[in-house]
């Protein structure tokens, strides 16, 4: 049996599950918002965990190992969350020591981006492949890398942080910079480069299907645009082409200089793939090493919207494994 929390910005979820050969089964799952303060919360967390464990029947001593998975920075080594953006107070919190003091389990620690790539590459579409990129695409932009058959971290945990390349000199803002990838190509990113073509159209005095007024800017989502140009809206789709243009320069760069097999992207990739990926493709073409992009595949993650679940549980056969190595 296996245990795992995913700790995000607004939610968290505790996952118990159970690995047999090559497949993680989910077999129970409670979500709980992300509203007290850090130790609060961590406490919240716990005695959830062992609600869940008494409602399912199952005591500590089945539980092999616990993975958490919580967005960055973070020290893996250390089991400390450092100060991640999407979790304000969350400063210097020894979590894995705290779990494994009151669980007794070994615990293993990951950023987000890094667990939902074991999560695919164990599990999803990545699997048989020994260099892949798993790139987030939500809220966020980042990275989770497998080299050599080996999750690359760097050197202090903070490989991967593709969202904070600059695609362009002025655009639209994620990771606090101007122009980036996460900027361009995020949810809020999708959001922003909206509120901008949507502005310009109603100034000039034209009707936006998706948006009434000037008012109504402030509520646009990555969703509400993508609903609107699969319904055909012209100016939705050309919000998409736009992303899509600037996901084929991002993911130029990662060709070129990690020469991946796949590429597996999550969230919004998913649900809006067929408006992304002719531009993409195209960039692709133009910018990347014509011998690299021809062996690396692009696809959407094979674990889908429940990757946020395997990734939690893929630490915990991490961290089970551990525990082997020191008995």
């Amino acid at each position: 049996m296996l245990l795992g929390f995913d700790i995000g910005g607004t939610k968290c979820a505790i996952v118990l599950g159970n690995q047999t050969e090559d497949c993680i089964t989910i077999l129970s799952k409670k979500v709980l918002p992300t509203d007290k303060p850090p130790y609060e919360m961590i406490e919240a967390l716990f005695s959830e965990a062992e609600m869940l464990l008494t409602e399912q029947g199952i005591t500590l001593t089945q539980i092999k190992g616990i993975g958490i998975s919580c967005g960055g920075p973070l020290n893996s080594k250390r089991g400390i969350i450092v100060a991640p953006p999407n979790l304000p107070g969350w400063v210097d919190i020894p979590i894995v020591s705290l779990t494994e003091k009151r669980f007794g389990i070994k615990t293993f620690l990951q950023n987000d981006a890094n667990a939902c790539a074991v999560a695919e590459w164990k599990y999803g579409a990545g699997r048989g492949y020994e260099n892949l990129i798993f790139l987030t695409f939500g809220t966020g932009m980042g990275a989770g890398l497998i080299l050599d058959n080996k999750l690359y971290s760097g050197t202090n945990d903070l490989a991967g942080e593709v969202g904070h390349l600059r695609l362009s000199e002025t655009g639209p803002v994620g990771f606090g910079k101007a122009g980036s990838f996460e900027g361009w190509c995020s949810g809020g990113g999708l959001a922003q480069i909206a509120q901008v073509k949507v502005r310009e159209k109603l100034q000039m005095g034209e009707k936006v299907s998706f948006c009434n007024s000037l008012d109504d800017l402030p509520a646009l989502t990555a969703k509400i645009v993508a609903e609107a140009a699969y319904a055909g809206d012209a100016l939705a789709i050309e919000i998409y082409k736009i992303c899509g243009w600037y996901l084929g320069r991002g993911l130029s760069l990662l060709i070129d200089i990690l020469n991946p097999q796949i590429i597996i992207i999550g969230s919004i990739f998913g649900r809006a793939q067929d408006l992304l990926v002719p531009c993409m493709n195209a960039v692709i073409q133009q910018e990347a090493i014509c011998q690299s992009y021809k062996h690396c595949k692009i696809v959407p993650a094979g674990l889908k919207e429940n990757i946020g679940d395997y990734a939690a549980l893929s630490l915990a056969v991490i961290a089970s494994a551990k525990a082997l190595e020191t008995i």
